[in-house]
Order: structure tokens, then C-alpha cells, then sequence
């Protein structure tokens, strides 16, 4: 089994908030880490536009795979990839996929039902589950599902509809439970401690703070596309500063030293 899923595991166990700041590729992640993560994550989002395509299933499960395997070379921390939907319906494709992931170093992976049905996604599950007991490999699935971003079910009775998805996946293997976009407490506090799975939110407005989300039973807090779109608004603020007057503008003064950047990927201590 992976030491490093192993690992991985463990860290959704407590006592403290697994705490995830999305990469979006190799350099982000070594970055990540380097700061401290116990574990580094990518985001779907910034690891698509990264590599010129837009979120939502567009890019090439060919393209996720390579990026992946690039990422996790460098990394000496637990590395879970978001997957998307596995980028196929075809259960046995996905798995396949994944298990093209764990060949790499994977630890985990984040998959998700989007608009499909549940079952769809307890099959991927299930299959992901059953080629990583043929090739004696560990992976940790965290299942995401998006009644609360896609508004699958009307308020008040999306809890009902979580947990009711939650067992579902439960049953077919799932390790994790991920719902972006839950933000009351009363909520996460019921899907916490119905769910049956450690629960994973993710940094959205109105969400409560850290140490609010761990009173109230999470397990896993990810902060999803959000740096990398921060860090698109601030390249294009200063490419556009360029463009018109040949100065990047105050933003570069927040710049990290070349000799900074090199050191991370030298195995040197950064300032």
C-alpha cells in the first residue's frame, strides 16, 4: 500500500483541520509545500487554465494525467488531484485513469457527481475501488457532490439530499465527503455528523472561519480555485500596467526574488 495515501489518511483524522491550498501546477505546488502544507491538493480550475483549457470537463483526461505526474515529482508531501467527473462516464475508463494516478505517487483524488446521477458516480467509485485491490494500491476518493453549487435540491431540503448521497457513496467506497458551497453552520454541523465520512468545505463566501468549521465536526478545508484566481486578476492588472505604460505597476514590488523562486526548486532555504 502507498506510504504516502497512508499518510494522506491519516491527516483527516485530527486533531487538527486538514487545511488545503490548491495548486494549479508543479511550481504552485512546490510552493505549497514549502510553506508548511502537510498535504497538497490541485484545483481543477487553475490546473485547466493553466494548460490553456476552460474548467468544467474540457480538458483532456490525457492532459490531467501528465500535468499530475509532473506535479507530484516534485513533491515530498500527500498529493490529491481533482479529477473532475474522471473525465468519462465510463466507469471502467476512470478507474483506469486513477489507477494511472496511484502508479505516480498519487495519494488521493477528488471526483465528483456535477449534474449526473448519483449512481453514475457510486460506479466510478466502485470501480476505482475494486482496480486498487487488484493492483494492491491505497488511493483515498473524495466524492464531491454539488447539491449546494448546482442547487440540486431546494433549500431547506439539501441536507436531506446530501446525506442521502452520502450514503450512497459511503456504500460504494467512498472515503471523503466534498460539498462546496455549504455554508451555514446548521447545516455543516448535520452533514458532519450524518454523513458517515469526513467532511470537506471549501472557502466561499460566508463560509465560517476555520476554527468554526472544526468545532463543527469538518474534517477538510480547501481553498478551491480561489489563489489561482487571485493570482490571474494580479497578472493581468500588471500585464495591462505593462502594455500602456511600460510599468508593471506597484504589484511587482510584491514580487518574490528570482533567487527565492530558484531555491525551491534547488532544495535550498528560501528567505
Amino acid at each position: 500500500m502507498s506510504h504516502a495515501a497512508t499518510a494522506f489518511r491519516q491527516l483527516h483524522q485530527g486533531p487538527q483541520l486538514l487545511r488545503l491550498a490548491n495548486a494549479w501546477d508543479a511550481g504552485s505546488a512546490r510552493l505549497i509545500e514549502s510553506l508548511g502544507a502537510s498535504a497538497v491538493a490541485t484545483t481543477s480550475a487553475g490546473l485547466a487554465w493553466s494548460l490553456g483549457y476552460a474548467d468544467g470537463h474540457n480538458m483532456p483526461a490525457s492532459a490531467a494525467i501528465a500535468a499530475t505526474q509532473n506535479i507530484v515529482r516534485g513533491l515530498r508531501v500527500p498529493l490529491t488531484v481533482d479529477m473532475e467527473n474522471g473525465y468519462s462516464d465510463n466507469p471502467a475508463a476512470v478507474a483506469a485513469y486513477i489507477m494511472l494516478l496511484t502508479d505516480s505517487g498519487v495519494a488521493g483524488i477528488n471526483i465528483e457527481d456535477g449534474g449526473d446521477a448519483p449512481d453514475l458516480l457510486a460506479r466510478k467509485v466502485e470501480a476505482i475501488k475494486k482496480a486498487a485491490v487488484t493492483d494492491g494500491v491505497d488511493i483515498f476518493v473524495n466524492v464531491r457532490t454539488d447539491v449546494y453549487l448546482r442547487g440540486l435540491a431546494p433549500e431547506g431540503k439539501r441536507v436531506q439530499e446530501v446525506l442521502a448521497r452520502a450514503q450512497t457513496y459511503r456504500s460504494a467506497g467512498a472515503d471523503g465527503l466534498f460539498v462546496p458551497g455549504i455554508c451555514l453552520p446548521d447545516e455543516i454541523r448535520q452533514v458532519a455528523a450524518g454523513a458517515g465520512l469526513p467532511l470537506n468545505v471549501m472557502d466561499w463566501p460566508g463560509v465560517p472561519a476555520a476554527d468554526e468549521l472544526a468545532a463543527l465536526g469538518v474534517r477538510r478545508f480547501s481553498a478551491g480555485s480561489g489563489i489561482a484566481q487571485a493570482l490571474w486578476g494580479a497578472a493581468r492588472e500588471m500585464a495591462q500596467s505593462f502594455l500602456d505604460s511600460g510599468n508593471s505597476g506597484p504589484l511587482a514590488q510584491k514580487a518574490m526574488s528570482y533567487a527565492d523562486i530558484q531555491n525551491l526548486f534547488l532544495g535550498r532555504p528560501t528567505k
